[in-house]
């Protein structure tokens, strides 16, 4: 893996960008002629959505299309159940020997939701929407694809020397946060020396964009508390131990007391998101099950909070008798960004949509996003695409009604392909320099 420096300057040199400027001409002209197919293709997606886990004709359609403009592409097939995946290997050009590999991210998977927009495109499945944008990312992603493959067909005017190391990674069932890990573990990052994701964020108008350096994205680890009782009937409280009176004082007791354990300035929420249990209005349950996330933005906060956690449920169970469990699942770490690669990011989003609409973002979301297990196998980073549609209302992610302004997908391609161009440019700049 090479050396990713992080440098004193954030900026790229003017030299590598005006040795680029063949590249991102050629870039604006095969998207710009690719931009109907791409909405073509988004429109398609959205309307045959498949959720986590089940991406199958998702992955056919992309391997087939990738494949027909003469990308070398393969599916990743789990052994168990029907996860799939695609991995594509695209070298453009004529690389240094030392050329590092870039590889750049998508998400395929839908939601289990309702679609409810009047579209013709809306969703064909009944009960599962493309309702985060997953869609528009394949778009992106196919796109960059695209262009560059047409791009390494004819040269045109780039120089001999010029070229560059791509993958392109289509990653299933990333709502359920298993899908990074497990396209992992089929080697989709081995040798890659930079990985380069976005989300689509339609809080943002189409043309802009958040870039963010360091923390994007909180840790997340899902809560799941059991509470054991003893059941009996409404009437007679006294000769049982009720769960969902344990239950109630647990609630009230985390939302009161774990804001009050940390320092107010270190970003942390815990939800409790679900609660089961109970047969009749004049039964007390035997069992409630409760279930939520606690989100951190550093693992101090983290580890301090999760000790709390268990001392609550400990008082909890010893002031109401019943038996309390936690357990903490499907940890995620936060995506943090690597401040080089941010940099690069940054400039070629002002070089495509100006400095005016390239936002830095100054606080992290506490959103989860599993782009962080590929940040464990190389430096990368990911920002905020802009997709709000100007001159409407927002409708949020995981919303019924959820849409994007298209003209998102061809800027998403031309901000990676020209991060990823001068990454390669300049890791290649510095291998020379260190060799000289």
């Amino acid at each position: 893996m090479k050396m990713m420096h992080q440098a004193g300057s954030k900026h790229f040199s003017e030299d590598i960008w005006r040795r680029l400027q063949p590249w991102e001409r050629r870039l604006d002209e095969e998207l710009a002629q690719l931009e109907p197919e791409l909405i073509r293709i988004r429109r398609h997606l959205h309307a045959h959505p498949e959720p986590s886990g089940e991406e199958i004709e998702t992955s056919k359609f992309v391997t087939k299309r990738i494949q027909q403009a003469g990308v070398d592409a393969w599916i990743a097939r789990s052994d168990i159940g029907n996860r799939v995946g695609v991995v594509a290997d695209l070298t453009i050009g004529k690389p240094a020997a030392n050329a590092p590999l870039i590889a750049m991210r998508c998400d395929l998977d839908a939601l289990r939701m309702p679609d409810e927009k009047q579209v013709e495109y809306a969703s064909r499945i009944p009960g599962v929407a493309h309702a985060c944008g997953h869609d528009a990312h394949t778009s992106v992603l196919l796109g960059a694809a695209l262009a560059m493959s047409a791009i390494n067909s004819q040269p045109g005017e780039l120089a001999d020397d010029d070229g560059v190391r791509l993958r392109f990674l289509f990653q299933p069932a990333e709502e359920t946060s298993h899908g990074a890990e497990w396209l992992v573990s089929q080697g989709a990052m081995e040798n890659v020396d930079a990985v380069l994701g976005m989300h689509v964020d339609p809080e943002r108008t189409a043309g802009t964009v958040g870039i963010r350096y360091g923390a994007l994205t909180a840790n997340c680890d899902e809560i799941e508390i059991e509470i054991n009782g003893h059941g009996g009937h409404a009437a007679r409280p006294h000769h049982s131990v009720d769960p969902i009176a344990a239950a109630a004082h647990l609630v009230s007791t985390l939302y009161e007391f774990l804001p009050r354990t940390v320092d107010s300035r270190s970003a942390a929420v815990v939800t409790i998101g679900k609660i089961s249990g109970g047969y009749a209005p004049n039964v007390i349950p035997e069992r409630v099950e409760l279930s939520g996330t606690l989100r951190t933005t550093d693992s101090k906060t983290r580890d301090v909070l999760k000790a709390r956690l268990q001392d609550i449920c400990t008082g909890v169970e010893q002031t109401s008798g019943a038996k309390v469990r936690l357990r903490f699942r499907q940890p995620l770490k936060a995506v943090v960004n690597h401040p080089r690669i941010t940099a690069a990011l940054e400039q070629s989003a002002s070089r495509v949509l100006g400095p005016e609409n390239t936002e830095i973002i100054d606080q992290p979301s506490m959103g989860g996003e599993d782009f962080s297990v590929y940040l464990d196998h190389a430096p990368g980073a990911l920002l905020r695409l802009g997709c709000g549609i100007s001159g409407t209302e927002s409708t949020f992610l995981h919303s019924s009604l959820f849409d994007i302004d298209e003209r998102a997908i061809g800027f998403g391609a031309r901000i990676l392909l020209r991060t990823a161009l001068v990454l390669s440019a300049d890791i290649q700049a510095n291998a020379a320099k260190e060799s000289a």
